[in-house]
């Protein structure tokens, strides 16, 4: 590989002196840098140094063969929509897509220059706002699909329907849509399972359900799922895709979930599994009891 593109979380002082120190090992071994233009300030560089090119957001992934993106989750989901080998480096608390610890980039790194990495293909999801009169909007999510209610608003309802088959009318805060990757996100936290990222599946998990029967349901990612308003007021409620972009719907919209036809190439810290990271991440075999001082 000839090129590497670097993206970190802009607020992330504390990235500051390794994304300097990756962009010199970078450097020494040929390798073209792209740094994302809040990243090469976060660097403490300019577009007068002539030691790195500089690109927007948007623009790293199609100058480059991989990336490597410094930070959380979050910050990895940003840039998601790259089909490239993505590296990510967990500054964050928790993160499941940000594997690879800090201790761990230049080992990882190598492998990837070489073109011997291990890596994981993520399913991704694919959404579509169908609105009468207008053209669909259509976007990619790596994690999930929520539609959710707006902060004032009341308890919404949804109806949905798989395959074309009606499922429940759910009175709720929300629905979830997520992937096997986006079941350890928001779906976790509002209840729902945990998914091996390679199943063919899709989960869907009611947010705080008004009826305690209504749990969530895992179909296959070869469904098409279809959520429709029922009686709510413009604006009460809101399409978010990963928690990154979004916009509030309006009645008689219609949210239609498939699989997306694309992928994120994830790469894999040697030595780790995924069950590795749950148990990490998850502080799955600790001790619950803390001695007493």
């Amino acid at each position: 590989m000839s090129a590497i593109g670097v993206i970190a979380r802009p607020d992330l002082a504390e990235a500051a002196p390794a994304l300097r120190e990756l962009v010199q090992w970078l450097q020494q071994r040929g390798v073209k840098v792209v740094l994302e233009e809040r990243t090469a300030a976060l660097a403490d560089g300019s577009a007068g140094r002539g030691d790195w090119t500089l690109a927007p957001a948007r623009e790293v992934g199609r100058q480059v063969d991989a990336l490597v993106v410094l930070g959380g989750d979050g910050t990895l989901l940003g840039v998601s929509t790259d089909p490239l080998p993505i590296v990510g480096v967990n500054f964050g608390s928790l993160g499941f897509l940000t594997e690879v610890p800090l201790a761990e980039l230049y080992p990882t790194l190598e492998s990837v220059l070489e073109g011997r990495y291990r890596y994981e293909e993520r399913r991704m999801l694919r959404g579509f706002v169908r609105r009468e009169g207008h053209p669909d909007v259509t976007d990619d999510a790596l994690n999930d699909v929520v539609v959710t209610k707006a902060t004032l608003s009341r308890i919404i309802e949804l109806d949905v329907s798989v395959d074309g088959l009606f499922v429940s009318t759910f009175r709720a805060d929300g629905l979830i849509v997520s992937s096997p990757t986006g079941s350890t996100a928001y779906n976790l936290a509002a209840g729902g399972p945990i998914l091996h990222p390679t199943l063919p599946a899709i989960v869907l998990t009611p947010i705080c359900p008004h009826m305690l029967t209504n749990r969530p349901l895992v179909v296959s990612d070869g469904s098409a799922i279809e959520v429709r308003l029922r009686a709510a007021q413009d604006g009460e409620v809101h399409l978010t895709f990963d928690g990154q972009r979004g916009f509030p719907l309006r009645r008689q919209d219609s949210v239609q979930v498939t699989r997306s036809p694309r992928t994120l190439r994830l790469v894999t810290a040697a030595g780790r599994d995924y069950f590795g990271v749950l148990r990490a991440k998850l502080k799955w075999g600790e001790s619950t009891v803390r001695e007493r001082g």
